[in-house]
């Protein structure tokens, strides 16, 4: 089973898979308000606006970053 770790702000959820992450340090070089590898836990969501973060996610290069918008996804 994949390890996922999900940070949410209420409007976006961040979801990281540690397993997949090569510890480039682009997020946190591009965004470290909210990336911050040396702190627990290491994303601070509250760090940015919603844009922002979801930008920085999408230059994630291995794909240990993704997200999804709360209000798009469906009720389980």
């Amino acid at each position: 089973m994949d390890m996922k770790h999900e940070y949410t702000n209420g409007e976006v959820t961040v979801v990281w898979q540690p397993r997949i992450c090569r510890h480039t340090g682009i997020c946190a070089r591009g965004l470290p308000s909210v990336f911050q590898p040396k702190e627990r836990p290491w994303i601070k969501i509250d760090g940015a606006d919603t844009a922002a973060i979801v930008l920085q996610v999408k230059a994630c290069p291995s794909g240990a970053l993704t997200y999804y918008m709360n209000a798009d996804k469906l009720p389980e």
